[in-house]
């Protein structure tokens, strides 16, 4: 949900509290390996290799140490089944509170596909129309009109896939002690809305740009064509038929749930202020739920991809909506249609929460669900996601491979210095034993850096290429930094 903000705290966090307790186990369905398990639980990858050498593997217990994650839990499916579920550490740290598989979680953004099954069966029935300008439906609030939708419109298709042109990422949501807007009041902008004005700022079906905005303009769609509040329809449409008994979209959380549910924490894994904050951008961001109920969801989709279903959608509405519409997007899910599948899924993240969902349809249909209730979990999920990916023998989420070249140790010197992101991050590199090191300032760990070229260097711990920029007079002046498609700059301080 705030990906572009947590991609910069990654990095203002480059390099860098409860300690997990015991796991928990249980086991549903086929009888689990625990051999897999245990390599997994001891196989977290870091997300970039040497050429020719194994990647670094991790415990998850050092791990969930390392990034102030106190909990973690996670659902594995293969076969149509839950196949196993692991759950590690604490729902909160100052009660000693396990996590347990039916601890809940937020699960951020894992809410926008979970509502676009909702949306495309009312489509199935005829009540919503996939290409059909959502003005046309819209009562209380309209889209306002512009230069931009003066021929393309905002349509659900287009909501759905994130091209509908429409601004506003995503939602922080609002803390305890913060007053919480209506619906209308997001859309516009008002107080006490954290959030922009909701609109578009380029023509409709041009461009892919994630839109947690688009999402809200959804949850309205809904409630008008249905006369029903957000959560009970939720519950009717997916949530019940799924069999999903651990969910729910009420915000702020139900009283009688809040004993089940993890604390969520901050990078530097303080608790955050006053819990969980609150999300009236249900659609977009307000799902409560456990790792269990997002595999059934997913095996729900698996099979009615396969024909073999029909709770929520028909195949034909089922494989619609895991085509690619706007690269990477398809009608909810982000779909990948070149690893034998597609691969569906959806990461999120709320304040002290990331989950992340992956599931093929070809296969067996494996896939895995992982929450955690802290923010550098962001940072956690992927090992453990790479863990599972060689286990399984995954045709994705390998770790980058990348090659190592000679460079004198005069020229590595050079690069000795502090480099300032404004703002973001400062960052100290040093050379000593003819090796070139990074660490961000105020931080204890160090990455070495290894040089792909003269100029180009990497690290393991991030996928993050770093270029030394020289001027003129070959004095470095400043660092060029590749993160996940950003480019920022470090100039060099004096």
């Amino acid at each position: 949900m705030k990906r572009a903000l947590l991609l910069l705290g990654i990095l203002a966090a480059l390099l860098a509290a409860g300690r997990p307790g015991d796991s928990v186990f249980t086991q549903t369905g086929r009888t689990p390996d625990a051999q897999r398990i245990a390599r997994i639980e001891n196989g977290l990858l870091s997300p970039v290799a040497i050429q020719g050498q194994p990647a670094r593997a991790f415990t998850l217990a050092s791990r969930m140490e390392h990034y102030n994650v106190p909990g973690v839990s996670i659902a594995f499916f293969d076969h149509g089944q839950i196949a196993w579920t692991r759950s590690y550490g604490f729902a909160d740290v100052a009660s000693k509170k396990p996590v347990n598989p039916d601890t809940i979680f937020e699960a951020g953004s894992i809410s926008k596909p979970t509502t676009a099954l909702a949306a495309l069966h009312l489509v199935q029935e005829g009540k919503l129309d996939l290409d059909q300008d959502v003005n046309q439906k819209l009562v209380a609030w309209k889209v306002p009109e512009n230069e931009f939708t003066e021929e393309q419109k905002v349509t659900l298709r287009r909501i759905l896939s994130h091209s509908a042109g429409l601004i506003v990422h995503g939602f922080p949501g609002y803390a305890a002690d913060e007053p919480v807007p209506s619906i209308l009041q997001i859309l516009n902008g008002e107080k006490p809305a954290n959030t922009a004005p909701i609109r578009v700022d380029v023509v409709p079906g041009t461009v892919w740009r994630y839109s947690g905005g688009g999402y809200l303009i959804l949850q309205l769609l809904l409630t008008e064509t249905t006369h029903e509040p957000f959560p009970q329809l939720l519950q009717e449409l997916v949530l019940g038929p799924v069999g999903m008994t651990h969910s729910v979209f009420d915000q702020p959380l139900l009283a009688s749930l809040r004993s089940t549910a993890a604390t969520p924490y901050g990078a530097n894994g303080d608790p955050v202020k006053g819990g969980a904050h609150t999300y009236p951008e249900m659609a977009a961001a307000g799902l409560w739920t456990t790792p269990s109920d997002l595999a059934k969801m997913a095996i729900e989709v698996q099979a009615e991809f396969a024909g073999k279903s029909g709770k929520i959608l028909s195949q034909a509405m089922t494989k619609q909506m895991l085509s690619v519409q706007k690269d990477p997007s398809g009608l909810g899910f982000f779909v990948q249609e070149e690893s034998g599948g597609p691969r569906f899924g959806h990461e999120g993240d709320d304040e002290g929460f990331v989950a992340d969902l992956v599931a093929y349809t070809a296969g067996s249909g494996q896939g895995v669900a992982i929450m955690t209730n802290a923010n550098r979990g962001a940072d956690l999920i992927p090992e453990i996601v790479r863990a599972v990916a060689k286990e399984y023998a995954w045709p994705d989420f390998h770790p980058k491979e990348r090659i190592v070249a000679k460079v004198a140790p005069a020229v590595l010197q050079t690069y000795a210095g502090q480099f300032e992101i404004p703002g973001v991050a400062k960052l100290t590199i040093s050379f000593k034993d003819g090796r070139l090191f990074v660490q961000n300032t105020g931080d204890s760990d160090v990455d070495e850096m290894f040089p792909e070229s003269d100029t180009r260097f990497f690290i393991l711990s991030q996928d993050i290429v770093v270029d030394f920029v020289r001027d003129e007079k070959q004095a470095v002046t400043k660092l060029v930094i590749q993160i996940e498609g950003q480019t920022l700059e470090a100039k060099r301080n004096p």
